[in-house]
């Protein structure tokens, strides 16, 4: 008798996980299942017929909501960069950091720099400034047309 080798194991295979609920594909089954098994001779009432329809049509209109409603959402995550690009070339104002403690410097000194590109860090948006600094969209305290200087 030969053994199996372990690695021949599928252990890191993506299995379907078990759900209690119901989709549209098990429901219609199980209604033509009924259906094709039913005694000829005291047929489903129609009243049942028709409300278990009912149910099928509801519920194969709720999946299709909730797939266009995810699409919909899909849609509106757009990328940092792309969602803050219109700040480039904007004057923004913010506080100055202490970039070793991370907070607000006293006395409190509000610095003002124009945009100069926007990048991303772990999926927050990073403003990149005229002035060499890098600030986070949160530290934003006013957004203006750039002064004629």
């Amino acid at each position: 008798m030969t053994r199996i080798d372990p690695s021949y194991y599928l252990r890191n295979i993506d299995r379907g996980k078990p759900s209690s609920d119901l989709g549209k594909d098990e429901f219609l089954k199980i209604l033509m299942t009924q259906i094709k098994n039913q005694d000829p001779l005291s047929p489903m009432d129609d009243r049942e017929f028709i409300s278990q329809m009912t149910t099928f049509s509801s519920l194969e209109q709720m999946m299709n909501m909730n797939e266009s409603i995810n699409k919909l959402v899909n849609n509106q995550m757009m990328s940092p960069v792309i969602q803050y690009s219109h700040l480039i070339g904007k004057q923004v104002s913010y506080y100055k950091i202490d970039q070793e403690t991370g907070q607000i410097m006293e006395p409190k000194e509000i610095v003002k720099s124009e945009v100069v590109a926007i990048s991303e860090n772990n999926g927050f948006a990073v403003i990149e400034l005229e002035n060499s600094e890098k600030i986070y969209t949160d530290e934003i305290l006013r957004i203006n047309q750039p002064s004629n200087e």
